[in-house]
């Protein structure tokens, strides 16, 4: 097994694990920041646990809190805007910083992005209530899938086969978010990349009973399978953590994340979903899988995590 240790030296003060908040996935988080504070109280004494409502701020402040974790999903703990708070605070925080967690969790910026820097992901359009499916499915194809731009965890996705179904999908997906994304439906098998502190961990298929990859098939549901090793022979497994790496990277992700692929069955192409920079870190949790197959456990990943954040710090960085 590999070990990891916390550079005590490195600490400036209080360490506090920020987990909840007030996001459509705060139950996810919440369960994410239990396991994450048990593994740091494992190796540290007096990590505070907070769950990050309106005075989350405060309660940093007054705790002298110097360093902190990440547990966060969804917006105001992945997309920017949390990262940026504590960085006015010179706090340091685990993974990536305001910029690449915002170009992160905004689907069509980076999807634009991507598609500028010639890095596969599914063609796809912005739409509203008035999307016509016959002109989308001339355009994308039949299968579709229909999210809201700035959620995680599958929340408010749903795949749609025709008329009726784009409207309610859109309907759905706009109690979310006031941008709509229509995307081609890849038909083929779902594999995540997760990569830590510069490492990309093995590959992991996910397979599930259900239409797709949803919150039920993630959180709640004992028949999803992930297969790890993915399956992939050697020549395809570099080439999706090549994949993986040039989207994280391209960014500008540091620390730790999860880059979500799907495989077009019949052409054999990868194409990027989106980066995860606050990961689940909960029992059905991807990115621990992962590291559990290059033998690395849950105590030890976090604080692999969270020492990657104290060396960006000692650097003359917060994130990390």
């Amino acid at each position: 097994m590999r070990r990891f240790d916390i550079d005590r030296a490195a600490l400036r003060g209080p360490v506090a694990v920020l987990m909840g908040g007030t996001s459509a996935e705060r139950e996810v988080s919440l369960e994410s920041g239990r396991a994450v504070h048990a593994a740091l109280t494992h190796r540290l004494d007096g990590v505070l646990a907070i769950d990050a409502g309106a005075d989350v701020l405060e309660r940093l402040i007054a705790g002298g809190v110097a360093h902190v974790f990440i547990a966060l999903h969804g917006r105001g703990g992945e997309d920017g805007t949390m990262q940026g708070a504590l960085q006015t605070l010179g706090i340091s925080y685990t993974g990536s910083g305001v910029l690449a967690c915002a170009l992160a969790m905004d689907k069509l910026r980076c999807k634009r992005f991507w598609q500028a820097e010639g890095i596969a992901t599914p063609d796809f359009a912005v739409v509203d209530a008035t999307a016509n499916y016959d002109e989308l499915a001339a355009r994308l194809g039949p299968r579709l899938i229909v999210k809201p731009a700035s959620e995680g965890s599958s929340i408010g996705i749903t795949p749609v086969d025709n008329a009726a179904e784009l409207r309610a999908a859109v309907a759905l997906a706009s109690g979310y978010d006031s941008c709509v994304l229509v995307e081609r439906r890849v038909m083929g098998p779902e594999y995540t990349v997760a990569i830590v502190d510069g490492e990309i961990l093995p590959s992991i298929r996910l397979e599930t009973p259900r239409t797709f990859y949803d919150y039920e098939a993630k959180y709640q549901l004992d028949t999803t399978r992930y297969l790890c090793p993915s399956g992939l022979d050697a020549r395809d497994e570099r080439a999706l953590a090549a994949l993986a790496a040039r989207a994280f990277e391209s960014l500008g992700c540091s620390g730790w994340g999860r880059v979500d692929v799907m495989r077009d069955a019949a052409s054999g192409e990868f194409a990027v979903l989106e980066v995860n920079t606050a990961p689940g870190m909960t029992s059905h949790s991807l990115v621990p899988m992962a590291a559990r197959a290059v033998g690395i456990e849950f105590d030890d990943l976090v604080v692999r995590i969270f020492s990657a954040s104290l060396a960006r710090a000692a650097r003359g960085g917060v994130a990390g």
